[in-house]
């Protein structure tokens, strides 16, 4: 008898204790999943419940195994991120194990929460547009000025910025800027191609670039004692680019602002480098070539970069962003081998990362305008040179950063 105990165990112990949803597979999806796929959250489905899990175990295994989930695009080689969601080759054989011994649901421990949102918690501020917009059933490209009136009291520190697409199939980008002069409210509503538009482009703007949103993108957040400052009475100007549709289809997008708990004493600001600031010009991509752009851009003080996000369209290929300090140090920022414009990422460094006054940011970018790239939007290729519109092309990397100050490199937040 004590025999065939023996043998039992040595077989249990071989194929190791079936995993659970709570012990062993939930604690994944926290970490990697959820804040996309929560209800409302771009994920197309929600992954909160293991009654929601299990509706999708064998999908789930599909997607994580060939890695086509999390889409995670920064190569690890080149830097890491605090927002990095990979799966390693040990979690993905556990979500595939749990799957095959029949998705066992397991205790649910006491301390297990769902997440309400995917902030993690309820903005101080929602601002909606202030209706519907009802897109074009003409199948163009419609690009849109809405402002979101903040109707704030007082100055107030933002800590955490996120915008919802109220379509998210035909929203293709948006871009957040800020007025305080309230003059510019009468674009409202207008299309970038009314003439009229160039009226209200020449009142400056507090904040030309805010923040941006691209698909894939989430919330930017900014380490404690730094914000993006917000005056009282500002208005939110939102620059949205539709993609074409020959549906009636409607969008009402949303931006949430969180506010800072704590003292803040050091602004956040956005340095954009664009395609003016390629060295090799001009930026034109002739039919069937595959060309590389550079940009170099000089760091005139010591700074602390809080976050990076690259920007290309559909014939983007890789993008490398590095720095090179006066010392000849070599910083790198992050590298997307194989661009996909479908998952964009603002992408925020573990810890503040110093650039001394008279590094060289270096940006190279390749691009794929054949007939063989199945992104390509035109086929047989066609020559693309700059412009909001699919079918144009982009070069951008957009940094958030503040002023340096000693022991930035240590803040963990």
């Amino acid at each position: 008898m004590r025999v065939a105990w023996m043998v039992v165990l040595i077989c249990l112990a071989g194929q190791g204790m079936a995993q659970t949803y709570y012990q062993d597979v939930a604690p994944i999806l926290e970490r990697n999943c959820q804040s996309c796929h929560y209800p409302g959250g771009i994920g197309p489905f929600s992954l909160l419940t293991y009654e929601e899990v299990k509706a999708r175990g064998s999908f789930i295994v599909h997607v994580t195994s060939t890695r086509y989930m999390p889409p995670w695009k920064a190569d690890p080689s080149f830097r890491h991120f605090r927002n990095e969601k990979m799966l390693t080759e040990a979690e993905i054989r556990t979500i595939g194990d749990w799957v095959e011994r029949g998705m066992q649901k397991g205790k649910k421990p006491r301390s297990h929460a769902l997440i309400a949102s995917a902030s993690g918690a309820e903005p101080d501020l929602t601002l909606r547009m202030t209706s519907d917009y009802s897109l074009s059933d003409k199948a163009i490209e419609d690009f849109r000025f809405f402002v979101l009136p903040t109707n704030l009291q007082e100055d107030k520190k933002i800590a955490a910025i996120e915008f919802i697409p109220g379509n998210r199939k035909q929203v293709h980008h948006s871009r957040l800027m800020t007025d305080t002069t309230r003059r510019i409210r009468g674009i409202d509503g207008m299309s970038e191609l009314d003439p009229n538009v160039r009226n209200f482009q020449t009142i400056p703007l507090v904040d030309e670039f805010m923040y941006g949103w691209v698909p894939g993108n989430q919330k930017i957040f900014f380490p404690p004692g730094t914000a993006k400052h917000l005056f009282k009475g500002t208005d939110l100007v939102l620059n949205i680019h539709y993609s074409p549709t020959s549906k009636p289809q409607k969008d009402q997008s949303v931006v949430n602002l969180y506010f800072a708990k704590g003292p803040v004493d050091r602004e956040v600001y956005t340095l954009t480098l664009r395609e003016n600031d390629i060295v090799n010009q001009p930026f034109y991509l002739p039919a069937e070539s595959t060309p590389s752009f550079f940009i170099r851009y000089k760091v005139q003080k010591d700074i602390s970069l809080i976050s990076i996000m690259p920007h290309m369209h559909f014939v983007g290929k890789s993008m490398v962003v590095e720095a090179i300090t006066p010392t000849g140090e070599q910083i790198p920022l992050v590298r997307v081998n194989k661009w996909d414009f479908n998952w964009q990422t603002t992408y925020q460094f573990k810890n503040m990362l110093k650039l001394p006054a008279g590094s060289q940011i270096l940006v190279s970018a390749a691009y794929d305008n054949t007939s063989a790239n199945p992104a390509n939007p035109n086929h047989p290729a066609k020559g693309i040179g700059y412009g909001w519109r699919s079918t144009d092309e982009m070069c951008n990397v957009v940094i958030y950063y503040v002023d340096y100050r000693e022991g930035d490199e240590f803040v963990e937040y």
